[in-house]
């Protein structure tokens, strides 16, 4: 994403706009840098917090891999957001039609669905607003109860935080998981997944829950899996009883335990390790086996 644009309309959230706008800002603190320009209809844009926004009106020149976020505002209903200009919607097209992304945050979406970008796919928004989405937008295809959705570039999410998901899963897809991990990490937030995409990283494919204690416990073995860890002291980490933390841990990740799911992150690495010229038993001495054997018992029941 070297470009990534948010498409301002009055009223619009702070949050919608600043979460996903502070996680692509923290990723270029890490070294994956991009362009942020906020461009409105109007100079002096109204947030439904009071503060006010300057942004510019004329858009930058964008390519395939560049970024438009639409952030959602306040509105009691769809059918009394603001305006949007023909100009402006126009915009949207054309730049998913060149190859490029469009994503939204909450109402965002409706934006979108004006565009006619939601027609055949895929979409979500704030779950008070779904129904009506779905009425003025008949030939969407209205997700419910995922944080966001991605459909052929075009990203949708659920509202308010979740802007932070979408954004955090646009930086995993572009630069990778471990950089969506370290973003999440800075932002003392969760790498969260919605468990409709497929997922390619162990350390996000079982964060499609919303189980704040079993977040806390991953976050954990996230940063340690290399180490030995106690069920003991993850569970006291995240102040619940052995039992509580495995029953809650099963149930958030279809059937793992602590222990599984830091094997898992394990035997990951050490294959990306083994993909890059490392011999079995440097990746076990890597990723924390003290025994290679347990590796190649891993590798041998995974394929």
């Amino acid at each position: 994403m070297n470009h990534i644009v948010f498409f301002l309309v009055p009223g619009v959230h702070l949050l919608d706009l600043a979460g996903p706008a502070q996680a692509f800002s923290t990723a270029a603190d890490f070294g994956y840098p991009s362009t942020l320009s906020y461009i409105a209809e109007q100079t002096q844009v109204p947030t439904a917090q009071g503060l006010p926004l300057v942004a510019r009106l004329e858009w930058p020149e964008l390519g395939p891999e560049d970024l438009i976020v639409v952030p959602g505002w306040r509105s009691l209903a769809l059918a009394d957001s603001p305006a949007i200009g023909a100009a402006s919607l126009q915009a949207l097209q054309d730049h998913h039609a060149r190859g490029g992304t469009v994503a939204s945050v909450c109402a965002g979406a409706e934006a979108l669905g004006r565009a006619g970008l939601l027609d055949g796919r895929r979409c979500t928004t704030h779950h008070d607003m779904q129904d009506e989405l779905a009425r003025r937008h008949p030939r969407a295809m209205i997700v419910r109860d995922v944080l966001f959705t991605t459909d052929d570039r075009v990203v949708t999410s659920a509202g308010i935080a979740s802007g932070i998901d979408l954004a955090l899963h646009l930086i995993a897809t572009r630069h990778g998981p471990a950089v969506a991990a370290q973003v999440a990490r800075d932002m003392v937030v969760y790498a969260r997944r919605n468990g409709h995409e497929p997922q390619t990283s162990a350390m996000l494919r079982h964060r499609s829950h919303l189980d704040e204690t079993v977040h806390r416990a991953q976050n954990l073995i996230d940063a340690r899996f290399d180490q030995r860890l106690a069920l003991s002291a993850i569970a006291a980490a995240v102040g619940v009883s052995e039992r509580t933390l495995t029953r809650l841990f099963s149930r958030a990740t279809n059937g793992l335990t602590p222990l599984r799911y830091q094997q898992t992150l394990r035997l990951e690495r050490a294959q990306h390790l083994i993909g890059h010229g490392a011999t079995v038993d440097a990746a076990a001495r890597s990723v924390g086996f003290e025994d290679p054997r347990m590796l190649r018992r891993l590798r041998a029941r995974a394929t």
